[in-house]
């Protein structure tokens, strides 16, 4: 019962993703990436990532709850400037950020 309930979760999930998906391939070509609409999807990317980031470091989950929030903040900054300085490399801050956590936590 349990295994059915999960994958029908995942099947569900799967469509909502591919349907989404689909309508912004068959729409891309309408759309100009310097229009008003573009920036507007644009914007509510990096608002939904700021808000999924703000509410990881305020309220976090499962391990990363064990960190005081001083340390989560800090690792937080200095890999925002390690992004900023390495020309947007996302690779980089983030196994900076995992190794900061890990040696801020040990001490």
């Amino acid at each position: 019962m349990e295994i059915n309930i999960m994958i029908l979760a995942i099947i569900v999930t799967s469509v909502a993703t591919f349907i989404s998906r689909f309508s912004g391939a068959i729409t891309s070509e309408r759309v100009k990436a310097k229009s008003k609409t573009f920036e507007w999807f644009n914007c509510v990317a990096y608002a939904t990532l700021a808000a999924l980031v703000a509410r990881m470091v305020i309220f976090p989950a499962g391990i990363l709850a064990e960190s005081d929030i001083i340390i989560r903040v800090t690792v937080l900054i200095i890999c925002v400037v390690i992004f900023i300085l390495t020309k947007k490399n996302l690779v980089l801050p983030t196994i900076i950020s995992a190794i900061l956590l890990t040696i801020l936590n040990s001490i």
